[in-house]
């Protein structure tokens, strides 16, 4: 069965993608593979004045499961995978898109500035997935605003 890969990381333009992913997924009649991606290059520091403030990829698990709830719903009709991995993201999806029919990602996610068409992490995917590669811009025609609760 053909494999769409979307990447998110909780933005709205990530939303996005994610609802775009879950409609043409649905079309096709392929599984979505969705994966959320930290990282942490400080992971080997400790502050003693900083309480630690959980792990990481539990964390990142509970934000995925809540994200892919809100935008797709509790029973989406297709095959998800949520996938909280540690990482680069932009090369971790670029990994995880070797074999996929295609990579989906948002416009631009939580480190974008304004006015800016292409994120780092969707410039990088673009100029180096090994498949075809949907930037998302904008609401998605015929969804409603992508928001999640809490």
């Amino acid at each position: 069965m053909a494999r769409i890969v979307v990447g998110v990381d909780g933005s709205e333009h990530s939303k996005q993608a994610l609802a775009w992913a879950g409609t043409y997924a649905e079309q096709v009649g392929a599984d979505l593979q969705v994966l959320m991606v930290w990282d942490n290059p400080g992971r080997d520091m400790w502050l003693p004045h900083v309480p630690p403030q959980g792990d990481p990829l539990v964390l990142t698990r509970q934000a995925l499961r809540r994200m892919v709830d809100a935008v797709l719903g509790p029973s989406p009709t297709i095959r998800v995978e949520p996938m909280a991995v540690e990482g680069a993201p932009a090369h971790t999806l670029v990994d995880a898109a070797a074999g996929a029919e295609l990579l989906v990602v948002g416009n631009r996610g939580r480190g974008g500035f304004a006015g800016v068409l292409l994120g780092s992490v969707s410039f990088h995917c673009v100029s180096h997935a090994p498949c075809p590669v949907v930037v998302v811009r904008g609401r998605v025609p015929g969804r409603p605003p992508a928001s999640e609760p809490g």
